[in-house]
């Protein structure tokens, strides 16, 4: 019997995950020596690797002495955190990565909280020991009051901890240790995680729980064996979330080793392999004997917290930069993204719109990112939270949000936070000279808080935030105050125009940029929405004057980025996105319109 290891990698967003999975490859001889291998290989996709951040939970093997180890890397961001709890349930250890500066972070309490509810012995990786301000020891007590928090068992709070810097590629069992590779984290890992339950002899019960697809095997499902054996070409019986049942012949078993898959024969208890053959596999799925089955609970996930209007772009310049512009085609490219998304929802609106319900704006914005990418043509509408009743009372997602400011900024982010409704739970202050602010506040309270909060900050304020909980409706929360500023007219902006609204306030577009009748070009100075005319020529006269020939200087206009545009906007405005522009339109084109429906939205207050 094969002797295997499942280990999990799981921290905050930017503690250093991806990089150590990188040393683990790279010291258990793993690559072949004349192998090249690029930097943060597990990130694979391309906004993964723009970005620097794990977006998909993936998994490799690595051989070290006579020990298989399975690892999957996990993303950081509370958005994603649907793809870290399905993976927990196939693993029997998970490594705990925490920055030797920031220490425990939201989303280090998220993971960890579901690593302990699953029974996990963490092993804990203090990593970045090098960083200017590292401060090891209390990084270590932070965990270990998270771990008592958390109501972990004896066995949990007897954790292993090592002191690692996996750019370095080195750990180490103490701080006075040399630094050498990383063997100490190896002999770590063979030791503190226990192998898998189950065994060979028994009837195969195996789980899926990341999908993939290959364009001539179909659908791949991801797959920890429980239990028994799994052969390539036998028969195994496929037991659905709903109890349904479908048998099936495995075409195409596949191992891992590395970042190679391989085609292999036969899998048995405790390892992770990938099969195909199945045409309806889903996460969550039993593979089963079909003897004898007997299926393992299906997978529960956290329900979406935020939800979107996904539309069909009906602009005036639609269809001018997509291929991919009808409701169907929209549709379609939905489906395929629910069927391996399990953390998302998609429900059709009629009139030529979809629901699209996720975790947070980073995940929803990724998904668009990628359909953009992909040549699609749609309009986003403002992000808004899932509320649900409860007894009769109104409930909405809270968050629980951490705040790192320099001193002089902590007055304005408290002041900024109270109007949104957040409550401050402790203020900390940092070694670095900065100060730690933890809040709880309504979901809706941080939809279009980042931009302002790197603004008062002058861009030294570092916010990151979690799922907490559902609590009863709070009122409402305070939104942007600056208005938008309106073009009146279709056509090619004009620099000699543009140069004249900047006293306004601050522009979205450059010359010769398009533009239509109810497009927002700009941010107005002031509350209330402005309509201008963007392209208004100089008028040419035969009077020379002593000022007429003075160089137009145009202020850079403000890059608007999908995320930010998605922040930006209120309920009366749309994104526009296509594959080379994205742009921010009223929902209503008309002015006349617009300015009944706000005439009736301020009598009605």
């Amino acid at each position: 019997m094969q002797k295997i290891k499942n280990i999990a990698v799981i921290a905050h967003v930017d503690h250093g995950k991806t990089t150590l999975v990188d040393e683990l490859l790279q010291q258990s001889g793993t690559f072949e020596a004349h192998q090249e291998v690029e930097e943060r290989a597990m990130d694979s996709d391309a906004i993964e690797k723009e970005r620097g951040i794990t977006i998909l939970s993936k998994n490799t093997a690595i051989n070290y002495g006579d020990h298989k180890i399975n690892i999957i890397d996990t993303p950081g961001h509370a958005d994603f955190g649907g793809e870290v709890e399905r993976v927990l349930k196939m693993v029997d250890g998970v490594l705990l990565l925490v920055d030797a500066q920031e220490g425990v972070m939201p989303q280090t309490k998220f993971v960890l909280k579901k690593a302990i509810a699953f029974g996990l012995i963490p092993v804990v990786v203090i990593n970045k020991i090098d960083k200017f301000g590292a401060e090891p020891d209390r990084v270590m007590d932070e965990v270990f009051d998270l771990l008592v928090a958390l109501d972990a068992n004896e066995d949990q709070l007897e954790f292993p901890v090592l002191y690692a810097a996996a750019r370095d590629g080195y750990a180490k069992w103490e701080m006075e240790d040399e630094n050498k590779d990383m063997t100490p984290l190896f002999e770590a890992i063979l030791e503190k995680v226990p192998y898998p339950k189950g065994s060979p002899e028994n009837d195969t019960q195996a789980q899926v729980f990341t999908l993939d697809s290959d364009n001539f095997v179909g659908r791949i499902g991801i797959t920890r064996i429980f239990n028994g054996k799994v052969k390539k070409g036998d028969e195994y019986l496929l037991v659905k979330a709903d109890g349904s049942k479908s048998k099936s012949r495995i075409s195409k078993l596949i191992g891992f080793k590395g970042l190679e898959r391989i085609d292999i024969d036969e899998a048995e208890a405790g390892d992770i392999v990938a099969i195909a053959g199945f045409s309806d596999i889903d996460v969550g799925d039993s593979v089963c004997d079909p003897q004898n089955p007997v299926a393992l609970d299906p997978m529960h996930v956290e329900e979406p917290t935020l939800s979107v209007i996904m539309s069909v772009n009906n602009g005036p310049l639609a269809g001018q930069e997509g291929k991919h512009v009808t409701s169907n085609k929209i549709k379609e490219r939905l489906e395929k993204e629910m069927e391996t998304n399990i953390a998302m929802r998609m429900e059709p609106m009629g009139d030529a719109s979809f629901k699209v319900s996720g975790r947070g704006e980073l995940q929803i914005g990724i998904l668009a990112e990628n359909m953009r990418r992909e040549g699609f043509e749609f309009m986003l509408a403002r992000p808004e939270v899932v509320t649900k009743e409860e007894n009769g009372v109104k409930m909405e997602p809270f968050e629980h949000l951490v705040v790192d400011v320099p001193e002089e900024f902590q007055g304005v982010a408290i002041e900024k936070l109270g109007k949104r409704k957040a409550n401050m739970t402790s203020l900390t202050p940092m070694p670095d000279g900065t100060v730690r602010l933890e809040f709880e506040i309504p979901a809706r309270g941080l939809i279009g808080f980042r931009n302002e909060f790197l603004t008062d900050t002058k861009g030294e304020g570092i916010m990151n935030h979690s799922y907490l909980e559902y609590r009863p409706y709070s009122g409402t929360v305070e939104s942007r105050t600056p208005g938008a500023l309106v073009s009146m007219d279709d056509g090619e902006a004009v620099a000699f125009s543009i140069f004249n609204l900047q006293s306004r306030g601050v522009m979205f577009i450059k010359p010769q940029d398009k533009v239509y009748s109810g497009m927002v070009i700009g941010e107005s100075a002031r509350p209330g929405d402005l309509d201008v005319n963007p392209l208004k020529g100089k008028a040419l006269t035969n009077m020379r004057t002593s000022g007429a020939d003075d160089a137009i200087k145009l202020v850079t206009p403000r890059a608007i980025t999908l995320e930010s545009a998605m922040e930006w906007i209120e309920d009366d405005e749309l994104v526009e996105i296509t594959p080379e522009s994205i742009r921010i339109r009223k929902k209503s084109l008309d002015p006349v319109v617009r300015k009944r429906m706000a005439r009736d939205k301020k009598n009605s207050k």
